[in-house]
């Protein structure tokens, strides 16, 4: 048994987990000193302020089993008395290479797709960037930078490594490579030569530098440094736009800092926190949801960022739910406080947004009369779709089909609020032992 420490080492750390999620397992037991992820090894260091603390942590969860995002984690003592500078900023970088002109980046927790055109934002105040080349990998979507100088790579990795591009995501895993000249064959969405603007663009699915697809695997990669601390958001909105593929929809700015949203005249005898999670996580992920006692029809649904949160206020409000017409506005309070009486969803694994988070900002929209069911059991009839989904309003059409060898369904009620019923009654319940999925559909017909 390691001797106490106020240094946790926590092992079984997925990729999925934030920095954020640690600290909520340990912050009830004091103050976080500082926070080391260690992406390479899914490990983490946690330095609490005092060995007391740490052996408050450490005692608690020897009797209760802390699980993250639905993975089980495990908490021991570390070796380390203590995180010192040196060894947080060691972490992110690859000791096998010296420092030189081109990094190396690794994305994590990428909830916006990352371009070439952001990338250049974020490392080019650093230095002249010649030439960035992006790639996806087993490890995550990585990219490699070339700057005009070394001397232009060390302040950006000492800058950025650790950080996030935008609030709560994204976060930078920063090393040196290994490489001497990035060879960039075209100028396009994945690749670009700051220095030789002419170079032509490529059909659009072809690899356009299929030489680095497998640079990544060349390098061990290291874990990043001390917790990311929120690298500002990029002007007017970049990574919103970049997930709706260029545009924001009508009505959205984008630059909504406000999480937690209001939703008011619900149906007290009808709606409850699971009903509530079901509808509001088609436009982001769902943190807590309190419905308020003392306001039957009231509710406060804190959501994963500023951005979900007018999503879900711009594409709810006005919508019918158990013979109430929906009021949903950004509420007063910046988040809702952990108590008996809040259901909180943050580790949940039905959030939708957790993967493919591009693809599920592409489907927002407002309720519709059509949903689309997918994670169905691969025998599955037209005829068990109907009884499954048919006490919630007439049914003008189904059907099944088949894509990407997984078993999905359309259903077309009559009205959007029989098809809004639906969804918020049978999102994650079971047919046949396998947990269904249920979104609008933006189809008009079948």
């Amino acid at each position: 048994m390691t001797e106490p420490s106020k240094v946790l080492h926590v092992r079984n750390v997925g990729q999925e987990i934030t920095e954020n999620d640690l600290l909520q397992l340990v912050q009830p037991f004091g103050v976080v000193a500082k926070l080391v992820m260690l992406r390479a090894k899914n490990q983490a260091l946690i330095q609490m302020q005092d060995v007391a603390s740490a052996v408050n942590v450490v005692q608690y969860y020897t009797n209760l089993q802390p699980s993250v995002r639905g993975r089980n984690v495990y908490i021991q003592f570390s070796s380390h008395q203590e995180l010192t500078t040196v060894d947080q900023n060691s972490q992110g970088r690859n000791q096998d290479a010296p420092p030189n002109r081109i990094l190396l980046v690794t994305i994590h927790h990428m909830l916006y797709p990352i371009t070439v055109e952001v990338l250049h934002q974020v490392f080019s105040p650093y230095g002249f960037v010649e030439k960035i080349v992006t790639f996806q990998k087993s490890a995550g979507f990585q990219a490699l930078i070339q700057y005009q100088s070394r001397q232009s790579a060390l302040s950006a990795i000492d800058a950025l490594q650790g950080r996030n591009i935008y609030d709560g995501c994204c976060q930078l895993d920063i090393q040196f490579s290994n490489l001497s000249e990035l060879q960039v064959n075209y100028n396009n969405e994945r690749s670009r030569d700051f220095t030789n603007p002419n170079l032509p663009s490529e059909q659009k699915g072809r690899s356009s530098q299929s030489g680095y697809g497998d640079v990544g695997s060349m390098y061990g990669l290291q874990p990043p440094g001390i917790g990311a601390v929120g690298f500002p958001q990029m002007g007017d909105a970049a990574a919103i736009t970049a997930a709706f593929g260029g545009s924001l929809p009508p009505g959205i700015s984008g630059t909504n800092d406000r999480c937690t949203v209001l939703a008011s005249n619900l149906n007290p005898d009808k709606i409850d926190e699971d009903k509530l999670f079901n509808l509001f996580s088609l436009y982001g992920n769902i943190v807590r949801i309190k419905l308020l006692r003392s306001k039957p029809d009231h509710a406060l649904i804190e959501m994963g960022d500023g951005f979900q949160a007018e999503l879900a206020v711009h594409f709810l409000k006005g919508a019918l739910l158990f013979g109430k017409r929906l009021e949903v506005n950004f509420s007063k309070y910046p988040t809702i406080t952990p108590a008996p009486d809040t259901h909180d969803y943050s580790n949940s694994n039905l959030n939708r947004f957790n993967r493919n988070a591009a693809k599920n900002y592409r489907y927002c929209c407002s309720p519709t009369k059509m949903i689309h069911v997918s994670t169905l059991p691969q025998d599955i009839t037209e005829e068990e779709i109907l009884s499954h989904l048919e006490e919630h309003g007439t049914i003008a059409n189904t059907k099944v089909f088949e894509a990407n060898g997984k078993r999905q369904a359309l259903a077309l009620f009559e009205t959007e609020e029989q098809a809004t019923e639906a969804l918020v009654c049978k999102h994650a319940s079971s047919i046949d032992g396998s947990i269904i999925r249920i979104s609008f559909s933006q189809l008009q017909s079948i």
